[in-house]
């Protein structure tokens, strides 16, 4: 059974940094493609990142270009997501998702319910002061 486990949010002042981790067990890691997704109160569901099985691939939503590194570390079955400059509306609950069938390119239009091969995590609430 696929186990998503993230960690690493919480309170932080706006130009601040936190880096999200998500832990994987019950799978073949390093052949998921993972993403990471968000979302906030009052707002739609939507995708921040993802990156590809073998890593050659990495997609940012125009939200976090450019403020945002997604990695994973296939040794260790994780994932990160590195934030930067963090704003105000980043606030919002991140999830961390594993996806064997839908390409990481793809995963840029996935919700929580568009995939029936996902698995998500419970997610890590981030939350930035102004």
């Amino acid at each position: 059974q696929a186990h998503l486990v993230e960690s690493g949010g919480g309170v932080v002042q706006a130009g601040g940094s936190l880096r999200l981790s998500c832990a994987v067990t019950g799978l073949t890691f390093n052949t998921y493609n993972m993403g990471w997704f968000r979302q906030a109160p009052g707002r739609n569901f939507e995708f921040v990142s993802s990156i590809s099985w073998n890593g050659n691939r990495r997609y940012y939503s125009d939200y976090v270009k450019g403020r945002t590194v997604i990695s994973r570390d296939d040794t260790e079955n994780m994932l990160y997501l590195q934030l930067n400059n963090l704003k105000p509306e980043d606030t919002a609950v991140y999830y961390c998702a594993a996806d064997q069938w839908v390409t990481a390119e793809n995963m840029r239009g996935m919700t929580l319910d568009s995939s029936h091969s996902a698995y998500w995590g419970q997610g890590t609430q981030v939350a930035v002061s102004s």
